[in-house]
């Protein structure tokens, strides 16, 4: 028995001393199980990914070897799990693979963008630069995303809530009231009489409509496994007038963000545009990704590429995937050869656009949906208190 950090490095160990490994299988403590803590079956967090890259940056920019930071970094790291991911990128790397090979033997928690940022930076041996643009990036894109997913919070909860007080009213509150003027057998509102056949609705055929939206999630979610179903979709969507404008901007700020940063740190524009364009999330501006990295292998421009103004059937509107204002900075950008700075202002631009027209529309959203649960719940209470005014007018 011995300790490595690596099945690969205990065969090193081993061949160190003159012995040839037939077997290597790691021993685990009682209480540990396959899997149990470790980091390598899960994504690292935008936060972990974040904080493990700025800290490279630090130590390389400090002039210590790759292999020295690393060893600081295992040293630095709180949780278990990612110690272990650390020592073991760190035997690859004592082993002779570069950083960006070992990190290229976990794609789950470095994805392809990253690995391509840390090569390179390996190539044009600025490393600790590019690392230091890369933790910015990450930095900011998990702010915006934040930002966004905050925003968010309230109008969902006050949904929620809405909901909940609704069918309470209407599958409790309704029936106990409404027994009391079902036993005189007066003649009830008209308002009165449509609550009662709802509140039988819900109480009865309620599980119906919950399985139908289910049902219905999930077969809008199979459709949209299909490539044109999705695509079209996705299309549609860009279409619309408020989501379709702020998913345009939040995809945009993504693209034009990644780009700047594979561009400006010297990879390939063919592959700076495959990297961008796997951020994305919608499809049709993916699609259009894909034939803007043609175009330009073609010996187009790139942003001649992505405006790509083919005036069919519909391309109106398939020249409008992209804004406007991404398409002249990329051209200024490219005759100034300014390209990564062009792109880097297109990014905070439209960041800033998706996070003031989301705070807009979450302002415009809270107090519609304000209103929209007053007036269902005093609907319900004119349902339940005008049997009782009728009553009492008729005593008096």
């Amino acid at each position: 028995m011995l300790e490595a950090d690596s099945a690969r490095a205990a065969r090193q160990l081993l061949r160190a001393r003159g012995l040839v490994a037939l077997n290597v299988q790691a021993v685990l403590s009682g209480r540990a199980r396959p899997g149990a803590g470790s980091v390598f079956g899960r994504r690292l967090s935008q936060t972990e990914l974040s904080v493990l890259t700025r800290q490279l940056s630090s130590l390389l920019n400090a002039a210590l070897p790759v292999a020295d930071a690393l060893n600081v970094l295992v040293e630095q790291s709180e949780r278990q799990s990612l110690r272990e991911l650390m020592a073991a990128i760190r035997t690859d790397v004592l082993g002779g693979s570069s950083l960006s090979a070992a990190l290229a033997r976990h794609p789950r928690q470095f994805p392809d963008l990253y690995r391509a940022l840390i090569a390179a930076g390996e190539e044009s041996g600025q490393l600790g630069a590019v690392l230091s643009s890369l933790a910015d990036f990450i930095e900011e894109r998990a702010r915006l995303q934040q930002k966004i997913s905050l925003a968010f919070v309230y109008p969902t909860i006050v949904t929620a809530v809405a909901l909940l007080v609704v069918i309470g009213l209407l599958t409790y509150v309704v029936p106990q009231v409404v027994q009391v003027f079902t036993q005189t057998r007066q003649s009830l509102p008209l308002l009165t009489r449509i609550m009662i056949a709802l509140s039988d609705f819900v109480r009865n055929e309620g599980w119906i409509v919950l399985l139908l939206v289910v049902g219905s999630g999930v077969v809008a979610h199979r459709a949209l496994q299909v490539p044109a179903l999705r695509l079209r979709w996705h299309r549609t969507i860009l279409q619309l007038p408020v989501l379709g404008v702020l998913s345009r901007s939040i995809n945009t700020a993504r693209f034009a963000g990644t780009l700047s940063i594979l561009v400006g740190s010297g990879v390939p524009i063919l592959r700076s545009l495959q990297a961008a364009g796997e951020t994305l999330g919608n499809e049709a501006l993916r699609t259009r990704v894909t034939e803007a990295s043609v175009r330009v292998r073609e010996g187009f421009s790139l942003a001649s590429a992505l405006r790509k103004d083919d005036r069919g059937e519909r391309g109106a509107a398939q020249s409008r995937l992209f804004p406007p204002v991404l398409i002249h900075l990329i051209a200024s950008g490219e005759a100034t050869g300014q390209l990564p700075q062009m792109l880097a202002r297109a990014a905070d631009m439209h960041a800033r656009e998706a996070e003031r027209r989301t705070l807009f529309f979450t302002s415009l959203l809270e107090p519609a949906l304000i209103l929209l649960m007053g007036l269902v719940v005093t609907l319900i209470v004119l349902s339940v208190l005008m049997p009782i005014i009728e009553i009492n007018q008729l005593v008096h």
